[in-house]
């Protein structure tokens, strides 16, 4: 009789213990397959886009095809024709051209 009241009193400690050790692990996956990742990619667009430089080939998320003319602080322009120049803001660059 003795030993059932000690189990009884120890059960909700331990129950309370285990769903904090639950929560900690589910915001430790959470942090490891969620906001780590996306600050990574975070990251790698912003050194991405801090090292466009003048005669890069370019394409913008819209699509479009060109060649940097010039590099501003936010802006870059585009030639996208012989006479054909695009300013753009830099966040609007998707990637370099792959080079054939």
């Amino acid at each position: 009789m003795f030993t059932s009241t000690l189990l009884e009193a120890a059960a909700p400690q331990g129950a309370g213990s285990m769903q904090l050790v639950l929560l900690v692990g589910i915001v430790v996956i959470f942090y490891f397959f969620m906001i780590r990742p996306q600050m990574q990619r975070q990251k790698k667009e912003k050194n991405f886009r801090s090292s466009l430089a003048k005669g890069d080939k370019i394409i913008t998320i819209g699509g479009i095809y060109g060649r940097i003319a010039s590099v501003e602080e936010n802006t870059v322009l585009v030639e996208v024709d012989d006479n054909l120049k695009l300013r753009m803001d830099r966040n609007a660059i998707r990637e370099k051209q792959p080079e054939k």
